[in-house]
């Protein structure tokens, strides 16, 4: 099957859109309307503590909901796309800081590199997505956050979360409710 570019590149610009919307509310739930009712979001923290949202409204909830608390007044600008029209996967490349100043006048930004995989499903949403980013580079720019004093009551609300191992959407790669890697292993 192929898809077709310009009505992917039509719904890139929309998506780069609603996430504009989605940062200047500090409400990323919006997004949720750009996946498929069954489709997933996931990513890695650690070799033991994988993230999985299965379904469009546990996305809203999960990974758009819960998992943001903490980064109003984040952007999440990307940088770079890219598609392949013959499997409707895309690669989107981002960067994450802050609209607000560290002490020393620049944005907090987590100094690595972000992206996401997803696989369009050809009607104007993602069947699927998978974030990859440098969880120790964004761990050391949330201490600089909370060691200046910039945090959040949601940044103060997600700690407490964590620290009570109350953040719903966590397993093991083996207790996943969807596979890692949505696509079958590329043969030899």
């Amino acid at each position: 099957m192929a898809f077709d570019r310009e009505d992917f590149d039509a719904f890139w610009q929309d998506w780069l859109e609603i996430n504009r919307e989605a940062q200047r509310l500090g409400d990323w739930g919006i997004m949720a309307d750009f996946y498929e009712p069954d489709a997933t979001y996931g990513y890695t923290y650690s070799a033991e503590d994988q993230y999985m949202n299965v379904g469009r409204e546990e996305i809203r909830a999960g990974v758009l909901g819960l998992e943001m608390l903490g980064f109003q007044g984040w952007i999440y600008p990307y940088q770079a796309v890219i598609f392949d029209d013959r499997s409707g996967q895309a690669f989107g490349l981002w960067r994450q800081l802050t609209t607000f100043n560290a002490p020393d006048g620049q944005p907090y930004e987590i100094k690595g590199l972000g992206g996401s995989w997803f696989q369009y499903s050809g009607k104007r949403s993602w069947s699927w997505q998978r974030d990859m980013f440098d969880v120790g580079v964004a761990t050391t720019a949330m201490i600089e956050v909370l060691r200046d004093g910039n945090n959040s009551p949601q940044l103060d609300e997600r700690m407490r979360l964590i620290a009570e191992g109350n953040m719903p959407g966590h397993s093991t790669l083996e207790d996943m409710h969807a596979p890692l890697w949505p696509v079958p292993p590329v043969l030899a």
